[in-house]
């Protein structure tokens, strides 16, 4: 729990950088300078922010797997930690501002979800990201969680997600570990799609 105050401690060392960063472009030069450099600035705070994440991800937990752990267990106590770097270091630094881009799937894919091409994103609430499956030309909607992992009588069960090609995952729903949402299927705003479940290809559901 200590070491998971290293990420809000990173975001608060990178908003001082950039701080100090404009602050150096208004001094040295003008308003008008620092105010055009701003959105770069900002930009490339944002790729640092995203490259650590990454690294701190791999450096944890490596690469994700199906598995159960106890909950009282290394690998629970370092993905928390990855989960941390995730919410408070690449979300407000990296993945809000590039929600529904296509960079908001590059850094998903660095962190190991694999993302079809043209699929549109709008959240990155992909805890576990290696057992994310979004396939070409899918779209997951903003607030959806793709909830890859459970806990049950203190063991923490891994598996997979799977939105498939041409299917919808829609706003603020939730699909827990090994659903299968086939081709083309639509799961409607504000839904769960429950562990396990296959919802058929070509249907809608809410």
């Amino acid at each position: 729990e200590t070491a998971r105050l290293l990420a809000p401690m990173v975001s608060g060392v990178l908003a001082a950088l950039t701080l100090l960063t404009l602050q150096f472009l208004l001094t040295t030069f003008n308003w008008w300078i620092a105010w055009l450099a701003g959105g770069i600035v900002l930009m490339a705070v944002g790729i640092q922010a995203m490259a650590i994440t990454v690294i701190m991800k791999w450096l944890c937990v490596g690469r994700h797997k199906t598995a159960d752990h106890p909950l009282w267990s290394p690998f629970v106590w370092l993905n928390e930690l990855q989960d941390a770097f995730v919410e408070s270091v690449a979300g407000p630094w990296f993945l809000v501002p590039n929600l529904g881009t296509g960079m908001l799937n590059f850094g998903l894919q660095a962190l190991g979800a694999h993302i079809g091409r043209g699929a549109w994103v709008e959240s990155y609430w992909f805890p576990e990201t290696d057992l994310c499956y979004v396939g070409p030309g899918a779209t997951v909607g903003p607030g959806v969680v793709v909830q890859t992992h459970l806990f049950q009588d203190r063991v923490m069960s891994l598996d997979t997600v799977t939105i498939a090609a041409g299917a919808t995952l829609a706003d603020h729903s939730v699909a827990l570990p090994a659903a299968f949402i086939d081709t083309s299927a639509t799961i409607g705003p504000g839904s769960l799609v429950m562990r396990g479940d296959r919802v058929p290809a070509h249907t809608r559901w809410q």
